[in-house]
């Protein structure tokens, strides 16, 4: 196995044994982090029922327009804030955060405390 397959295995394996022990719930759903090269992403999902409740992204227009670049701590910064403000409108103030096996460092510690200045509590 090259060292890009098995670095993709390594993640997809972290990705599910963090995904064994995180699980959310519409009064705390889970608050999904995943990331590329290019754009940063965070989801809230409601796992029991299956549904995605919240949503923001740096490919969003209104945040797009406003970054200068998707894959850097501000734009993750900023997508956090979004997500923290999206939740608080739907009446979420608590989560359970799932770092989708990445390591808590760089853009996404930034999505985090971008979440946690908006109000978001986890």
């Amino acid at each position: 196995m090259d060292k890009t397959k098995a670095k993709a295995a390594g993640l997809a394996r972290r990705q599910r044994r963090v995904r064994g022990k995180v699980s959310g719930t519409a009064e705390r759903p889970r608050l999904r982090v995943s990331r590329s090269n290019l754009h940063i992403y965070a989801q809230l999902i409601d796992d029991v029922a299956g549904q995605t409740l919240a949503s923001a992204s740096s490919i969003d227009p209104d945040l797009r327009s406003a970054l200068k670049s998707g894959a850097n701590a501000d734009a993750a910064r900023a997508v956090g804030e979004a997500i923290g403000r999206r939740a608080l409108e739907a009446g979420i103030t608590e989560v359970v955060f799932d770092r989708g096996g990445r390591l808590y460092h760089g853009r996404v510690a930034a999505l985090a405390e971008g979440a946690r200045e908006a109000g978001l509590k986890f």
